[in-house]
């Protein structure tokens, strides 16, 4: 540690559930006090419970709560915190946020303020990764400045293309655009829901490609120029652009990729003169040539895979780098062993193209055993539209991969959850799907199985209901089928019987 720093003691952590909650049990096992913050609708959450002390922020939308950088700075000195850990996604990405977390004296747990403004920022990182020589997707390097402007450069690129955010990630903010007729109104939505993320509307555009593989690479760098790569992740089940299912390492990368995406990643750092934790984006196409896609200045959702293969615990490390410690790992004592998975339970129907679930979890049990599990609600718990849909995240890992899905198969199906929809059975549908167990996957896994699925199972529902009312008309008046008890309507084992015979005619 530098001569007169002294040790992180308490950390206000300005975010919400299940990473609220991670973050806290690192800090705990540190000896560091936890400050907690809420919305009106989060005051029951489970962060709020574990923390040392909890302020409310007030209001309901990000924009009244977790995005109000004042109100941030105003509990943290109230409660005497000595640092912010801002998890991921608000203002972990921050860079005028970190900047005034740095100017009242305190620690910001992540990237400085002047490399999130250079790397952190999506355009910024893309002009560094060309005069680096990193392979990049065809696209602008500056924010659209109008929709006329992204019209014409959405032509010059060619359609189809991607809208991104350029102060976030997550998949917010991002839209893809298959023709000029839909730019309009995409490039609306998009910095909308930037604007709503983030606090900041600004997006670029990129070529849109088809089929490749998401493959991310974490990193850590100390203030000495240390700078470690700990292994990729596969983060290609994905639906809305958001991830669902992530695992490490990919069956897709041998160690000479992982080697160039690792050196790729550390350039990118070093040029930046980027410090604490990072992740850096890549898109890797069917032929194994990989394209630098972007920088996430932040801890990521998918982290504890990573964690799962190479023991290292990456808060610890977040904090232990902030107080401005070297770190305690070197490149060459970076060893990776057996599968990691992850599955991300959201309130969300999958059924209904993810349209996200609300209500009160009135059973919610998580799984046990040999299974990692972060959860950031609780039985009885509110589930609102305010906020993003992650309850819960389940991570197995094994000597194997096939012993990793099994763990994790034998973990879902013990996972219980009553008043809101899940996405647990989709999770289930990935982990049986034949081409995940081989391992070949890409960013369309779902829309060539999942959604084809769902279309083929609508049509074959139609026609057994088509079936179904002309037996019932027929057989309405000798046989029973719907019957009521206790003013109950409930249907017989007949009508079951009968759906299962239509279902195979």
């Amino acid at each position: 540690m530098k001569t007169g720093e002294r040790h992180i003691r308490k950390v206000l952590i300005a975010n919400r559930g299940e990473i609220a909650v991670r973050v806290m049990r690192t800090c705990k096992e540190l000896g560091i006090s936890t400050v907690a913050v809420f919305s009106d609708v989060d005051r029951r959450l489970l962060h709020v419970l574990m923390a040392d002390e909890a302020y409310p922020l007030g209001g309901t939308t990000p924009a009244q709560s977790y995005l109000d950088q004042e109100k941030l700075l105003t509990i943290a000195r109230q409660a005497g915190a000595d640092a912010i850990h801002p998890g991921y996604g608000f203002l972990a990405e921050n860079a005028s946020f970190a900047k005034r977390v740095e100017e009242a004296g305190l620690r910001f747990i992540g990237p400085g303020s002047g490399a999130i403004s250079l790397i952190g920022d999506k355009t910024e990182a893309r002009k560094i990764a060309r005069k680096l020589g990193i392979p990049t997707i065809a696209g602008a390097v500056d924010p659209i400045s109008s929709e006329e402007h992204g019209l014409r450069l959405g032509s010059e690129i060619g359609f189809p293309i991607l809208l991104k955010a350029a102060a976030g990630g997550g998949g917010k903010g991002m839209r893809v655009v298959s023709s000029a007729t839909e730019f309009p109104s995409a490039f609306r939505a998009a910095q909308s829901e930037a604007r709503t993320a983030f606090g900041d509307d600004r997006v670029y555009i990129e070529k849109f490609l088809e089929a490749p593989r998401h493959i991310e690479m974490q990193i850590l760098a100390d203030q000495f120029g240390n700078i470690i790569y700990l292994g990729e992740r596969e983060c290609s089940i994905q639906r809305r652009h958001q991830k669902v299912v992530e695992e490490s390492p990919s069956t897709a990368v041998d160690e000479t990729l992982r080697e160039a995406l690792g050196s790729a990643a550390v350039a990118l750092a070093r040029a930046a003169g980027y410090t604490n934790a990072g992740t850096m984006e890549f898109l890797v196409d069917q032929q194994g040539k990989f394209y630098f896609l972007e920088v996430n200045a932040r801890l990521q959702v998918e982290h504890p895979v990573t964690e799962a293969i190479t023991g290292c615990d990456l808060v610890k490390e977040q904090i232990h780098i902030a107080e401005g410690e070297r770190l305690s790992i070197k490149q060459r004592n970076v060893h990776r062993r057996g599968h990691a998975i992850e599955c991300r339970i959201c309130a969300e129907d999958p059924e209904n193209n993810f349209l996200p679930s609300t209500g009160t979890l009135a059973r919610y049990e998580p799984p046990a055993g040999r299974i990692r599990v972060e959860n950031g609600f609780r039985q009885g718990d509110e589930v609102t539209v305010f906020y993003d849909s992650l309850l819960s995240k389940v991570i197995s890992w094994a000597p194997s991969r096939s012993e990793a899905i099994a763990s994790m198969q034998r973990a879902l199906s013990e996972f219980v959850i009553e008043g809101v929809k899940s996405t647990i059975p989709f999770c289930q549908f990935v982990l049986g799907h034949p081409s995940f167990q081989s391992g070949d996957i890409n960013t369309r896994f779902v829309d060539n199985h999942y959604a084809s699925r769902q279309q083929g199972r609508s049509a074959e529902n139609e026609r057994a209901a088509a079936i179904l009312a002309t037996i019932l008309a027929h057989n309405q008046q000798t046989t029973p089928i719907v019957s009521s008890y206790n003013g109950v309507t409930k249907r017989s084992a007949k009508w079951k019987s009968l759906r299962k015979e239509t279902l195979r005619s």
